[in-house]
């Protein structure tokens, strides 16, 4: 170092360097967790069963706003893609000003289909289980990579993280149930404390042969080596579960309503008069032709065609007593199930899981005409709930973008190119277009 009076310089490292790195990087070791012995590896379980990644899965494919929610985040953040560029410096709003490179391969690498399989892939695990894991497979000479490879999280778990925070990926198609020899593989884990330079020391040590992990994580739930997906607590307080419960009620209503109209209320003399039983040889001739009857009489009143149709009937009084006899009573029955009380709950159950994800309910047309949940579905408000999220991608995306810059520069990049996102932003109409093009 230098300054205006001294000049010094200081080389190697200290003798307690290790002592100091633990207490820079954290105390990751913690005590009393549960793990799972595989063959010498203290495998940390990912929940309490080991199975949390085919829960959370099952509970997202399985509810409709869920599922449509995570989606429209992964596309979201996505945007419309990356491209590799040079920061130059800034503008007077404090808006980078960037440059594109002219690197052939660095261009043809991040607008190949890797780099989207890659994003599409792990920003799906990021957003459903709360956790993603990139492996960087090396060439064949192990001085670069030859390709990133996003691990499916039902297939790979992480064993208990040494002092300074050191782990590594147990990857088997066994799991959940715990692999036996020869079905599994294992890699090294990339600290978050420096994973580039935990990278270059395994390249340095020439310890690349089957490459190594880099985990995505969403580090909100304070779950260092897992992490917990932004949609779990409104799993955890039921909402998921009501989304569940209204649309299964419904369908079981349906199925055992009774959807009876009207009660018709014949006279027997009506059918004394209209049959009687001394022109027929046995009752049986004369049940038959009744239920003819009736079959044509419903018939001819049901259906669509016959939609408000009017009836006549007549009837006779008796001059013996004056009694009203043959006369028809037609009522209408009244239904006490009415299916749309449960439709509020449902909306609700939806707005409150789109809250988790911190989607405005209207983005997606879920708003609701009134009500608690109510709100303006107007073009506005769409535009600026699509610009707050946007806004709010942005820890997101650079978790996203970590694993490819690490990528470029150990394959040989410059180590100023960066990558940015482009975005499809809505404008009002009266801009002269729909939509513009921004990047960051």
């Amino acid at each position: 170092m230098t300054s205006t009076l001294i000049y010094g310089e200081s080389i190697g490292l200290p003798s307690d360097e290790e002592i100091r790195k633990k207490a820079v990087a954290a105390p990751y070791k913690q005590t009393g967790k549960v793990t799972i012995d595989i063959d010498g590896y203290q495998v940390r379980p990912w929940g309490g069963d080991n199975r949390f990644p085919l829960t959370a899965i099952e509970q997202v494919d399985n509810t409709t706003v869920l599922n449509t929610g995570l989606k429209f985040l992964r596309n979201l953040t996505i945007g419309q893609g990356i491209f590799p560029c040079i920061v130059t410096g800034y503008d007077d709003q404090g808006n980078e000003v960037l440059k594109p490179i002219d690197d052939a391969r660095v261009k043809s690498f991040v607008n190949g289909r890797m780099v989207r399989r890659y994003m599409e892939k792990t920003l799906r695990d990021y957003l459903k289980v709360g956790c993603g894991a990139v492996q960087f497979i090396p060439n064949l000479s192990m001085n670069g990579f030859a390709g990133i490879n996003s691990l499916n999280p039902l297939y790979y778990r992480f064993t208990d993280p040494d002092d300074i925070g050191r782990c590594q990926a147990v990857v088997s198609g066994y799991w959940p149930q715990n692999p036996s020899a020869g079905q599994y593989s294992v890699l090294d884990v990339l600290s978050e404390y420096d994973p580039e330079m935990q990278a270059q020391v395994l390249q340095f040590r020439g310890a690349l042969k089957n490459g190594f992990v880099y985990p995505v994580r969403d580090s909100w739930s304070n779950d260092d080596l897992y992490g917990l997906p932004i949609w779990w607590p409104a799993y955890v307080c039921g909402w998921v579960e009501i989304a569940h419960l209204v649309p299964q009620f419904l369908k079981k209503a349906y199925q055992n309503q009774i959807t009876w109209k009207w009660h018709v209320q014949i006279p027997y003399s009506f059918w004394d008069k209209r049959f009687p039983p001394e022109d027929y040889k046995n009752a049986s001739e004369r049940q038959t032709l009744i239920k003819q009857y009736m079959d044509k009489l419903e018939l001819n009143l049901c259906g669509a065609d016959n939609a408000e149709k009017p009836i006549f009937t007549n009837f006779s009084v008796n001059e013996m007593s004056g009694k009203v006899e043959e006369q028809w009573i037609i009522k209408p029955l009244e239904n006490k199930y009415q299916g749309s009380d449960q439709l509020p709950v449902s909306a609700a159950a939806n707005s409150e899981i789109l809250f988790a994800l911190m989607v405005n309910p209207n983005v997606l047309g879920a708003g609701m005409p009134g009500g608690t949940y109510s709100g303006n579905q107007g073009g506005s408000n769409i535009r600026e709930a699509f610009l707050v999220n946007i806004a709010n991608a942005w820890i997101d995306r650079q978790n996203l973008l970590d694993p490819l810059e690490l990528f470029i520069r150990m394959n040989g990049g410059a180590e100023d190119i960066e990558l940015r996102f482009r975005n499809t932003i809505l404008v009002t109409l009266d801009s002269g277009t729909g939509t513009k093009k921004t990047l960051s």
